[in-house]
């Protein structure tokens, strides 16, 4: 199957203006890979400027060492979330939005430049799998 990369952000709707109008915006994901450390590693995901992330998934193939997940937009790894329980079993999903948020204003808006996705674990080395990152490209939502 073909892929189309284009501009966004992308709304959709049959009618545009007005009170009738009905148009909204796409939702987005990007997925990358994991190994587990104990050092912050960039997954590769960049979301771009002015989004709001709705939720990031944790998919665990191989089991990981009991740890903590944190995720972030920086090396500090934390912006998003910390202390979600990797636990120990394989083939599960994890939910950010389960996670200790400190600041939820990132979520809502990752601010006016575009942010790279960090993943860091308290303990282990044993752990693989996915992360996706949900989020709706552009909405620009403001404080």
């Amino acid at each position: 199957m073909g892929q189309t990369t284009f501009s966004g952000p992308v709304k959709a709707g049959t009618i545009r203006e007005g009170s009738s109008a009905n148009v909204g915006f796409t939702y987005m994901t990007q997925t990358a890979n994991w190994t587990q450390s104990t050092t912050a590693a960039d997954t590769g995901i960049i979301i771009p400027a002015n989004s709001q992330i709705t939720e990031i998934k944790i998919n665990i193939t191989t089991a990981t060492t009991a740890a903590n997940i944190s995720i972030g937009t920086t090396s500090a790894a934390n912006e998003l979330f910390t202390a979600l329980a990797a636990g120990t079993a394989a083939n599960v999903f994890k939910y950010g939005t389960l996670g200790t948020h400190s600041d939820t204003s990132t979520w809502a808006n990752v601010g006016s430049s575009d942010v790279s996705i960090f993943i860091d674990f308290s303990a282990g080395t044993a752990g693989a799998g996915f992360v996706t990152v949900e989020y709706i490209q552009g909405i620009n939502n403001v404080e």
